[in-house]
C-alpha cells in the first residue's frame, strides 16, 4: 500500500541548493508577491518562511528530475492537478539574456 508522505533529503548537491534558491528569487523578486506582501503587511519572517518552503520544494523537484524519477514527478502532478479556473490560461514565461 502506498502512503503519501513528505521526506527531507539531507544530502544533495550544493548546485541543487544554489539553483533552487535562485529559482525562488526568480519567482518572487519583482513580482506580484512583493506587492501582496506590502498590501497585507506580511512580515519579513513570514516571507522568509515562504522562500524556504518554495526553495525546498524546487530542490525536491530538481532531485527527482536529476534522478529521472518520472514516476514520482507524475505522482506529484496527479495529486496537485486540482481543477481551478484561476489558472486556465497558462502562458509559459521565461527571462534571460539574448543576443542582439
Amino acid at each position: 500500500m502506498k502512503v503519501w508522505t513528505k521526506v527531507h533529503i539531507r544530502e544533495y548537491s550544493k548546485q541543487v541548493g544554489l539553483i533552487s534558491d535562485s529559482l525562488t528569487n526568480y519567482l518572487y523578486r519583482y513580482s506580484p508577491i512583493n506587492d501582496i506582501c506590502r498590501k497585507y503587511h506580511v512580515s519579513e519572517e513570514d516571507k522568509k518562511s515562504l522562500d524556504i518552503y518554495t526553495a525546498n520544494r524546487i530542490a525536491g523537484l530538481l532531485m527527482l528530475y536529476l534522478a529521472k524519477d518520472t514516476s514520482r514527478i507524475n505522482d506529484i502532478v496527479n495529486k496537485y492537478n486540482i481543477p481551478d479556473k484561476a489558472r486556465e490560461n497558462i502562458l509559459p514565461e521565461i527571462e534571460g539574456y539574448i543576443e542582439k
